[in-house]
């Protein structure tokens, strides 16, 4: 039985998401506010934790970044607003490793944590990290999958799990361009329309952690009208 943390003040969607989880055969707790959600999550081991970014008292972003501190596997699905775009952003760059925007629709939300339990299965990886050599190496950046460490020059990057999932795809292989909706399906495991900016956003901040001038990317590249790809000159 899947163990689901929902940490929301508003009644109506914790029912809701209540409802659909059990369902799915889940065992659900709850708690409306930020402390206590903070405090769930550290006493208890959960295989998804749900957060809402606007909570009374600590923030979703703040819960968010306290449970990442101790703790890089429990997949966070934060839900938001519709107008709080830059909420978003700040949300995933705390640890969190999607959003749902509000309102959103009960199949994307079932669809998306059963593809969450079936990576956790798989022990939270997708197909490609099996596949890959454990070390990855290119000019100066040093990607090690069993340790999921990156290194520039002598310094450690750290990475979200999406973040460095992304990175592990494009870096092995090379000059292979992908559309922003092929890696929302291998990196994220669904494919919704209209959430390519899921990997925009990730895509960003990536460039912003491991290269020297975003404006002039070193290893991740776009491919005009297509997508993105890894440097295969390097």
């Amino acid at each position: 039985m899947q163990k689901v943390l929902i940490i929301e003040d508003d009644r109506e969607i914790i029912e809701l998401l209540d409802i659909h989880l059990k369902d799915l055969g889940c065992e659900v707790s709850a708690v409306d506010n930020g402390a206590e959600g903070l405090l769930a999550a550290k006493e208890n081991r959960f295989d998804l934790i749900i957060l809402d970014i606007m909570l009374p008292g600590i923030s979703g972003m703040e819960v968010c970044r306290k449970i990442r501190q101790s703790d890089r596997r429990t997949p966070i699905l934060m839900l938001t607003a519709l107008s709080e775009e830059i909420d978003k952003v700040m949300g995933l760059e705390t640890g969190a490793d999607d959003y749902l925007t509000k309102p959103f629709s009960i199949r994307e939300f079932i669809a998306r944590v059963k593809v969450i339990f079936r990576r956790n299965e798989d022990n939270g990886s997708p197909e490609f990290l099996k596949e890959t050599t454990s070390v990855i190496r290119y000019d100066g950046l040093e990607i090690d999958l069993d340790k999921r460490k990156v290194t520039l020059g002598e310094l450690r990057v750290d990475l979200s799990p999406k973040e460095f999932e992304l990175l592990v795809l494009l870096a092995s292989n090379p000059g292979k361009s992908y559309s922003r909706k092929r890696l929302l399906n291998l990196v994220w495991g669904y494919d919704f329309e209209g959430y390519e900016h899921t990997v925009n956003s990730h895509i960003n901040r990536l460039r912003g952690k491991i290269e020297a001038d975003v404006s002039v990317p070193k290893y991740i590249l776009t491919t005009w009208g297509i997508g993105y790809r890894f440097n295969e000159e390097l």
